[in-house]
């Protein structure tokens, strides 16, 4: 005899079908049963839900993608990692086996670099707040350093003294390149001359330091190039001032990063390839402005730190739904065993959500709530799925960027990582917390 079957109140649903709208057609989810070969119902029974997966070979893909758009218009290109994008180990040794630098904020991400093993002089350390004990470091070192306001770079003109040799640095600048808001709170600015004047008391230092490039990061998901192109031309020219006018042995242009990935921003309607600029277009609008500020001279080596649009869409979130609920005004939402917890960009993305099976039928609008006790706690504030019950599992894409190093333990512990190889090996590369991990902090009193 069949289990007498749970009652559901019925509700008049709107359903989509796919039908044409003033704003073109419904897309239905495809399904997303594997991840680089691997079933994703093979990946829950092994390593439960919810579970973060990274693909390798995507990881691999995108270095070279950026490598290929800059190296072949710019020998002197030179990628550095952005570890505050992700800094799971795993992650970023693929990066640097591909050739990559380190880019760090901080005194416990340059630690991170260290021991990793990358050498100090492949570390460029950026951060407005370098703790002294390890910007004195970094210096020893031979590291990149590239001061924020004046009171960094009083602490070098200390460091100079106490290691008794000439500290090099760059200074970051911001500036206006026609996108608003202006980043101004990082680094000097550079039309109101504190750019100048803070190089001014580099070059006035008395050999204690010495300025040896510039750099700026001008915005973040930037879905222009052509700003890019402005702030190649800027600094070329402020470089240029630089080493003519101070004398001083400039060696490097440091552009940042803000490329964007695949993902798509709440306040944008369209998405994808065909409105969102591609490594060879900023690569094209830099490498370009660059040329024609320096010609007929050779251009200066150019650094970039690209963290989103690198490992974005190598991350995938399995998420599994752990209650379906119908909300007061009749319209349908799931609880998601992962929220805003695991997953902090959903504050303004939409990320892609896939079954993780074949559904025939119809497909409704519903919202994505998370586990935890908080009403701010949604993933999606709508999107299309078919009719799922509890223990199912859906796949949100792309979170391989700024999730992972922004998560929180806050009601719900954080769960597993795993990577998958290019030979389809699932490797674990974060184990999930326990109690035991969360009470090892607390100190008995």
């Amino acid at each position: 005899m069949e289990p007498k079957k749970t009652y559901v109140r019925p509700v008049i649903r709107r359903q989509f079908m796919g039908a044409a709208n003033k704003f073109g057609r419904f897309s239905i989810p495809e399904p997303l049963t594997s991840i680089d070969g691997v079933e994703v119902e093979h990946l829950v029974k092994d390593y439960g839900s919810p579970l973060f997966v990274f693909s390798e070979s995507v990881l691999r893909r995108k270095m070279n993608e950026l490598n290929q758009a800059f190296q072949t218009r710019y020998s002197q290109f030179q990628a550095a990692w952005s570890y505050k994008t992700n800094y799971l180990n795993a992650v970023c040794k693929v990066f640097h086996d591909e050739g990559s630098w380190a880019e760090v904020v901080s005194g416990f991400e340059y630690l991170k670099a260290r021991k990793n093993g990358i050498p100090g002089n492949k570390i460029i350390f950026n951060g407005p707040y370098k703790k002294y004990e390890i910007l004195k470091q970094a210096a020893l070192d031979g590291a990149r350093i590239h001061a924020d306001h004046l009171d960094e770079i009083q602490d070098l003109v200390k460091i100079s003294d106490e290691i008794g040799k000439t500290v090099n640095l760059a200074i970051r600048i911001n500036l206006d390149t026609g996108m608003y808001p202006t980043w101004s709170r990082f680094g000097f600015n550079l039309e109101s001359g504190h750019a100048l004047e803070a190089a001014r008391k580099i070059a006035h230092s008395n050999g204690k330091l010495k300025l040896t490039g510039i750099h700026c990061h001008i915005g973040t998901f930037m879905i222009d190039s052509a700003p890019y192109k402005r702030a190649a031309k800027k600094m070329a020219d402020f470089y240029k001032r630089l080493k003519n006018e101070l004398r001083q042995p400039m060696q490097y242009i440091d552009l940042g990063g803000g490329f964007v990935s695949a993902n798509k921003l709440k306040a944008q309607y369209l998405s994808g390839s065909s409105v969102l600029p591609s490594f060879d277009s900023y690569a094209e609008a830099i490498t370009s402005s660059l040329y024609d500020s320096f010609s007929p001279e050779e251009p200066p080596p150019l650094f970039l730190e690209t963290g989103r649009g690198l490992v974005d869409e190598a991350g995938y979130l399995i998420a599994s739904i752990v209650g379906n609920k119908t909300m007061p005004n009749g319209h349908r939402s799931l609880v998601l065993d992962a929220g805003v917890n695991l997953l902090y960009t959903s504050t303004w993305y939409d990320f892609k959500v896939s079954p993780t099976k074949h559904y025939t039928g119809t497909y409704e609008d519903v919202t994505l709530y998370g586990p935890l006790c908080m009403n701010i706690d949604v993933v999606r504030d709508s999107c299309l799925l078919p009719n799922l019950h509890r223990g199912e599992s859906i796949v949100l894409h792309p979170v391989g960027a700024y999730n992972v190093t922004q998560w929180m333990q806050f009601i719900e512990m954080r769960p597993a990582i795993v990577m998958i190889t290019p030979n389809r090996e699932v490797k674990l590369i974060r184990r999930a917390e326990t109690v035991d991990d969360i009470n090892s902090f607390e100190v008995e009193t």
